[in-house]
């Protein structure tokens, strides 16, 4: 797994050759090994955004460089030994066991009909292990709790060895103990991560850089504290921020409270 920059130019999205653009032209770069979050109001565009950089939507306008490989010139199997992603809802009638969707993470770097080797299953049981999910290998996807299906398709994704991981909102669905662990893992792995994020105060803690989103625009990117400033915040969720510091951490935090009439 070797993280690659990301180089994302004049990105644009619409339903249709005619239709108004939902995605305005986006730009933003992430250096090799670093985290962005995007954050922005419901129906600001953030999901919209990762779809175009995993290959979903095809954009109207525009690049997306994974290293010096635009991904949308690739063929899909390269493009996927490069970007992974791992989206907000899980199917539940998957008929497959935990070992098996995490093996299909493994599919992109195999050739015609090749059957799993050994690298292939070190990699597998690696990620089941790290994901804490060894204990439930055999059980069939359908019957686990939210959580326990987005730690495994977390495991799946890692599996393909991608040099760019796409997170939708990924503690979606987790107690507060593998919140924790999913966050650490996001800091601990040797992988370029672009993430989506409801929570300001997790997108300042974890991301390198944060992309603000607004009706399907850019209007800010950069260090968190710079772009996570109390009046922009305030204007563009609607509410009255204000930024505290957390005794003893000394961290700051941001508090929310309805605006005043």
């Amino acid at each position: 797994m070797t993280a690659a920059s990301v180089t994302v130019t004049d990105i644009s999205w619409a339903p249709g050759r005619t239709a108004p653009l939902i995605l305005q032209p986006t730009s933003f770069h992430l250096e090799a090994g670093c985290v962005l979050g995007i954050v922005g109001p419901n129906g600001a565009g953030k999901s919209t955004l990762l779809r175009v950089i995993y290959r979903y939507n095809a954009p109207r306008t525009g690049r997306v460089l994974v290293g010096d490989s635009d991904i949308w010139s690739l063929p899909p199997k390269s493009a996927a030994r490069r970007v992974a992603a791992v989206l907000q809802e899980q199917p539940t009638d998957f008929a497959l066991t935990v070992a098996e969707i995490v093996a299909l993470g493994r599919a992109p770097h195999r050739s015609g009909f090749a059957t799993p080797g050994a690298r292939d299953a070190a990699i597998i049981d690696h990620m089941l292990n790290r994901l804490e999910l060894h204990h439930m290998a055999n059980r069939a996807f359908g019957t686990l709790s939210g959580g326990e299906r987005q730690r495994v398709m977390v495991a799946r994704a890692l599996a393909q060895e991608p040099a760019l991981l796409i997170l939708d909102e990924p503690t979606n669905h987790l107690d507060i103990r593998h919140q924790l662990d999913v966050l650490q893992l996001i800091r601990d792995l040797d992988v370029t991560i672009i993430t989506s994020l409801h929570d300001l105060n997790i997108a300042a803690q974890i991301c390198d850089q944060v992309l603000l989103m607004s009706n399907g625009q850019s209007l800010a990117c950069g260090p968190p504290d710079e772009v996570l400033r109390e009046e922009t915040v305030s204007t563009v969720f609607s509410v009255a921020a204000r930024r505290e510091t957390l005794s003893p951490s000394g961290q700051d935090h941001l508090t929310f409270h309805l605006p005043t009439q």
